[in-house]
């Protein structure tokens, strides 16, 4: 028996409580892993809340977590017991002490690089990696707009876009995070509660707008961040904390802003095993380079509630984690 934090149906943070689950031994293909470190993403939250469905009841939550391999089944050729390793990407379950994983779903965490910072930066690093390589062509001196500059994905995307030669300009919701986002790498940041951010967004960009916009806030901002990017720039959405994104007309998007809308999801990248494989090796070279991962706030397992509560209400900054004790 393992604990694990459980959910009986769809809720608020409340649903999330401890329970003792069986775990299996590892099959063909499979590992068991103790982990260290769980991460806590804003896509738990829309499975807790019945957002996303889940399968099915009683439901572990997490995608995320980084530990040591304690034992594996047949066919497990690259890995073993003691290997240090972390995951992001399906099956769901990572809020428990121990759990079986697909070995392919494993990646084996550098000397260099412990686990808490592993952790840290699965989901929010393959995430930046998926949007500064694959998302849109960039060239060094380009500028890219990240919403929420202070969050663990809009700091990472700052570092590692600066560690790129392009050039950031950040909006955040509170004064003291703009100094987070600074420290981060963003040049510039505006709230984004100011009714002259885009246009403080075009002017210094070269009076013409950034070629990537980044925007995990949804809501109403969406549409705003279209008058921030340039002709044949790319708007990503990657999130929706504030609520749904109304509807885009395609014809909003053509003459003359000229731009795309994408909507890349880190768990389809994760789940290509050629991009996730390829997007851990960059991840893991840049932080030990020296890309920082910030950790905001850190929780005991039982806590999870709690964490989620935070995150849902804006109260962290950086990279949420569970400690598994």
């Amino acid at each position: 028996m393992t604990l694990a934090m459980t959910l009986a149906a769809a809720g608020g943070p409340e649903v999330l409580r401890p329970c003792d689950i069986e775990v299996p031994a590892p099959g063909r293909g499979e590992a068991l892993v103790r982990q260290t470190h769980v991460g806590v993403n804003y896509v738990d939250i829309y499975f807790r809340s019945g957002l996303y469905p889940l399968p099915s009841f009683p439901a572990t939550l997490g995608l995320e977590g980084a530990g040591v391999v304690a034992s594996v089944g047949p066919e497990t050729d690259d890995l073993k017991a003691g290997n240090r390793v972390a995951y992001v990407g399906y099956p769901l379950g990572a809020y428990a002490q121990e759990r079986v994983l697909p070995a392919s779903r494993l990646v084996r965490v550098p000397d260099a690089i412990d686990l808490r910072t592993a952790c840290g930066a699965m989901a929010r690093g393959l995430t930046a990696h998926l949007l500064l390589h694959k998302v849109a062509a960039l060239q060094v001196g380009d500028w890219v707009l990240v919403h929420a500059a202070a969050g663990g994905v809009g700091q990472l995307v700052a570092g590692w876009a600066r560690r790129l030669g392009l050039r950031v300009v950040g909006t955040v919701g509170s004064p003291a995070k703009a100094d987070l986002a600074r420290a981060a790498g963003a040049e510039a940041v505006f709230l984004h509660g100011d009714p002259n951010w885009v246009e403080a967004v075009r002017r210094i960009a070269d009076g013409r707008g950034v070629q990537l916009a980044i925007d995990g806030i949804g809501g109403a901002m969406l549409a705003q961040t279209l008058g921030a990017v340039r002709p044949f720039g790319v708007v990503a959405s990657i999130g929706q904390p504030a609520g749904p994104i109304p509807p885009v007309a395609v014809e909003a998007l053509s003459y003359p802003r000229s731009i795309a809308l994408a909507r890349p999801s880190v768990l389809a990248y994760a789940n290509d095993p050629v991009l996730y494989r390829e997007g851990a090796r960059d991840l893991f070279a840049a932080l030990a380079e020296g890309l920082v991962v910030h950790v905001g706030a850190e929780y005991g397992l039982r806590d999870a509630a709690r964490a989620h509560a935070d995150l849902e209400a804006g109260r962290t900054t950086g990279s949420v984690l569970l400690r598994i004790d």
